[in-house]
């Protein structure tokens, strides 16, 4: 029997349109080494069945953890991670359809070198594949966090693995050491963000992430809940709190604190006046109402790891809030 090398996980909450494209994507890989693991939210479509039916068509090794409610990203992912196999662990979205080279580049990359924690592809938007999607996470010292590079033309004439922050959740491997030693995603932040926690949190506990140029993945972009949703613009404005009070180190937190509030500020009136709807401020305030655990969390991560110069490295500088702005342009 051919060992796991690589445990894929998709989280999925009514999917089925997606799925066919998607196994059929996983069904031509390369590396062949792989079991999907398939965490469904609750979906009330037929995506378990479908999803069941393709995998055995295809003779796919899958197993379904079907839960009877929408318990969240980040919690799904931490119930794959919990019933996976291998020593590492590939997130893809459902609405991310991987080039048949995408596992076998990511699981060359991760193993070269040592001390790789996270390993991310390239996404490339499914209905502009010219175009970057994500290159990987970004973040400044005033806390905002973006996918690098995103919107810039694609050259697929690069082949060499970078340094970056970490990886865009939507199509990631992650070390199963690295996800022991932290802990794996925060549940308390549902979805949004869990990925820049977790890649902060490794960077502090030593692990580096590289983005693997030659591992490409089309993904159609908030394809579940939508750019202007209110319940994401809710979870990002609590989330984007709760991340940096749990990661953001002394004494470059009280430096930079000031930074922090004005921009984020700006970023919640700007929310409120283009989406004409309050979650952006209620979202805030939910952050604000259980900072206390989260400070409890913060003291865990900051007594345990101090690798402080693995994540200033890539922190990128700061900009004026207009060009700010200009990094989100692409996904208008």
């Amino acid at each position: 029997m051919i060992p796991v090398l690589v445990s894929v996980l998709i989280i999925n909450l009514n999917g089925q349109r997606h799925l066919a494209q998607l196994i059929t994507a996983l069904n031509q890989q390369t590396l062949r080494a792989f079991e999907i693991i398939f965490v469904d939210n609750a979906s009330t479509d037929c995506s378990i069945s479908i999803f069941e039916e393709l995998c055995q068509k295809h003779t796919i090794s899958y197993s379904v953890i079907a839960n009877q409610q929408n318990v969240g990203f980040a919690p799904a992912c931490n119930q794959g991670i919990a019933s996976s196999q291998a020593n590492w662990i590939a997130l893809l979205n459902n609405d991310a359809f991987p080039e048949p080279t995408w596992l076998e580049y990511l699981y060359a990359t991760a193993n070269a070198t040592a001390g790789i924690g996270m390993v991310a592809a390239k996404l490339l938007f499914a209905h502009a594949p010219e175009r970057i999607n994500s290159a990987g996470i970004a973040i400044d010292w005033a806390g905002i966090a973006w996918d690098w590079r995103g919107g810039e033309l694609d050259s697929p004439d690069e082949t060499q693995p970078v340094e970056i922050f970490g990886p865009c959740g939507g199509a990631a491997l992650y070390s199963r050491a690295m996800l022991d030693e932290i802990g794996g995603f925060d549940d308390d932040f549902f979805a949004y963000l869990e990925d820049v926690d977790l890649a902060w949190r490794g960077r502090l506990a030593g692990w580096r992430s590289l983005l693997e140029p030659k591992a490409r993945v089309y993904h159609i972009h908030s394809a579940t809940l939508g750019n202007n949703s209110p319940f994401k613009n809710y979870l990002l404005g609590r989330n984007k709190v709760w991340l940096i009070a749990k990661n953001y180190p002394l004494p470059w937190l009280l430096l930079y604190l000031p930074v922090i509030l004005a921009y984020d500020l700006m970023s919640m009136i700007g929310s409120i006046l283009r989406t004409r709807n309050f979650s952006p401020l209620l979202g805030r305030l939910a952050a604000l109402r259980q900072l206390p655990l989260f400070l409890k969390k913060r003291h865990s991560i900051q007594k345990k790891w101090g690798h402080t110069n693995n994540w200033q490295m890539m922190m990128a500088p700061l900009v004026l809030p207009n060009s700010v702005l200009k990094r989100y342009a692409h996904l208008q």
